[in-house]
Order: structure tokens, then C-alpha cells, then sequence
């Protein structure tokens, strides 16, 4: 009986990601970043961007490439993004996220599989770019840094980012996985997340802290064995992984699809995407860029990210060992 009610829990919880967008917005004010490092990242970068989708073909599956960049890619060689979609979800839905991220420079991919929680696809597409990086007929031939990849995932894309860090091969250097699904939701074989894995890189981990049923921040006191909570995720991660871990205060499963608000976001949204713009930011261009600033603000014990934000809770990190 307890083995149907988790399962039953489960897929309620894919009902709840994959239902049409929510008939109303939110009308909070919008988010008012109370560091100047965040407030920094969290306004668009100084390029302008442009969007294509089914730029590419094609992953394991024949799904198509999308595909946000700079539009001017200049003489700079410009690290990759590779994207993970939520369960039912393609990368448009992300729109705002993407497109805020190759503001700063990024070139994002993302596959529009709509279930990459292996990470194979996240890598697929990852190694899509590298080829067009090699091809002198590409508008990215020599304008991409193949040694500075990320991936960043939501939902069932979050788990296919932490298993795309962990079987690239050291092709990807940094995840960060948004709004993680408990294992009691994982069902795919090979698609659990498997932290235990890891042993380089680094990792961010970014929930709501409304989305109590998929990305608890604490595992109930019911919880079956295993990794049932983002504390959990983070303290197994190993000591070997530069590893940090924040909880947006208020918004739930789908916030991260806002585009900003929560008027095209799929339920359940409580404000919109506004949180998961700047620190996610500055630690990509961290990890990825070594740019200062964004790397101030993750210094344990002294960066802004760790101090008292009326936005932000569970606000810890680690440097690898």
C-alpha cells in the first residue's frame, strides 16, 4: 500500500507539471533583489540576443535543437549552456530564463526531448555545439569555449543536469538544478539522480520554497528511504564537489517558466521566474567565466548570497576539498 501511495503521489505531481498554463497571474510586485551582486545579474546582460527554434538536428530520440545566443558573437569565444526541459515541457516554456542567460553571454542549447532526466540528451546537445564549433560554416566556428560547459535543468531536466555532470566525462564543469524532484518521483530507468556520482565540478542547487510535494527543501517525516529532500541532495553530494544551495522564499514548481510573470507559466506558479535570474547568473559566470564578482557573492561564509535575504533561505556552500 505505501509503495501505490508513493507511486500515486508521483505521478499526480506529473499531472500537476504538465497541465496547460495558468489561467491567472500573480499580482505581486515584481522582485527587488536585495544585494547589489544579485540586483547586478539580474537585469539582462549587455548583449541582445537571438532565439531559434529547431536550429538542429538531432538527439537520441530525433528531437530537435533550440537555441539562444548573442547576436553579435564578436571575436569572443562564449561558454555553453545546455538546457533540460521538465517532464511534458520543451524549451520555449523557458523562454525568459534562456534568453536572460545568453544576455550575458552564454550560448544556451536545449533539446526539446521531453524527458532527459539521464542526462544523455543534456550532454547530446552539449556535443551538438562542439561540432558546430568545428564547422567553418557555422556562425559558432571558433566562438565557442568547449572547456566551459554548463548544465541547468528544471524538474526532471534538473536531474538529467546533475546526470549530465556525472557521466560527460568532464565534458560539462557545473549544473544547476532547479526545483529537483525527490527520488520517491523518479521512475525512469537510469533518469534518478545520482549525486553519489559526482566527484568534480560544482553545483548549485535552486528550489521554491512552495514546491513542498516535488522540491521540498526538508523530507517529511514519512519520507521512504533514499534522497527525499534538496538538504538531503546536498549533503550526499561528495566532499569533492564545490557545491551551494538556496530556497527562493515563495515560489512553487513552475515559477522558473515565467516569462516573467505567472500568466504562461503551467500551474503551480506563484510569482514568476524574477528569483531564478540573478544568482543562477553570477554562479554560471563564476564557475564558467571566473568572472569576480559573481564569484564574491558565493564565498563561503562572506558572500552576499550567505547573508540575511528576506528572498532567500537555506542559503549554504561548500568549496571542494
Amino acid at each position: 500500500m505505501r509503495r501505490f501511495t508513493v507511486q500515486l503521489v508521483a505521478v499526480l505531481a506529473s499531472l500537476l507539471c504538465a497541465m496547460a498554463p495558468a489561467a491567472f497571474a500573480n499580482a505581486d510586485t515584481p522582485y527587488h533583489p536585495a544585494g547589489s551582486i544579485e540586483a547586478e545579474y539580474t537585469q539582462p546582460g549587455p548583449y541582445a540576443v537571438t532565439s531559434q527554434f529547431g536550429f538542429g538536428c538531432c538527439d537520441s530520440t530525433g528531437a530537435k535543437y533550440d537555441i539562444w545566443y548573442p547576436t553579435d558573437l564578436g571575436n569572443t569565444r562564449h561558454p555553453i549552456l545546455t538546457w533540460g526541459d521538465g517532464t511534458a515541457a520543451v524549451p520555449r516554456q523557458y523562454d525568459y530564463l534562456l534568453r536572460h542567460l545568453a544576455s550575458w553571454g552564454f550560448v544556451v542549447v536545449a533539446t526539446e526531448n521531453q524527458s532527459t532526466g539521464t542526462g544523455e540528451d543534456i550532454i547530446g546537445a552539449a556535443r551538438y555545439l562542439i561540432q558546430r564549433a568545428t564547422d567553418p560554416s557555422s556562425i559558432f566556428h571558433n566562438r565557442l569555449d568547449t572547456a566551459a560547459i554548463g548544465a541547468v535543468g528544471h524538474s526532471q531536466g534538473a536531474t538529467g543536469s546533475l546526470n549530465a555532470l556525472a557521466r560527460s566525462g568532464g565534458l560539462i564543469k557545473t549544473a544547476v538544478p532547479i526545483e529537483l524532484p525527490i527520488q520517491a518521483l523518479c521512475f525512469t530507468p537510469g533518469g534518478c539522480a545520482q549525486v553519489n556520482e559526482i566527484h568534480g565540478g560544482s553545483i548549485f542547487y535552486v528550489n521554491g520554497s512552495a514546491d513542498t510535494l516535488i522540491s521540498p527543501s526538508d523530507p517529511s517525516p514519512v519520507s521512504p528511504p533514499g534522497l527525499q529532500s534538496i538538504q538531503q541532495f546536498y549533503d550526499a553530494t561528495p566532499a569533492g564537489v564545490t557545491k551551494a544551495w538556496g530556497t527562493l522564499v515563495g515560489p512553487n514548481h513552475n515559477d522558473v517558466q515565467g516569462r516573467p510573470d505567472c500568466a504562461n507559466a503551467s500551474f503551480p506558479c506563484t510569482s514568476g521566474v524574477y528569483g531564478y535570474l540573478g544568482y543562477p547568473t553570477a554562479w554560471l559566470l563564476a564557475q564558467l567565466r571566473n568572472d569576480p564578482a559573481a564569484r564574491a557573492a558565493f564565498t563561503p561564509g562572506s558572500g552576499e548570497f550567505y547573508r540575511s535575504n528576506p528572498h532567500w533561505t537555506n542559503q549554504i556552500g561548500a568549496i571542494a576539498k
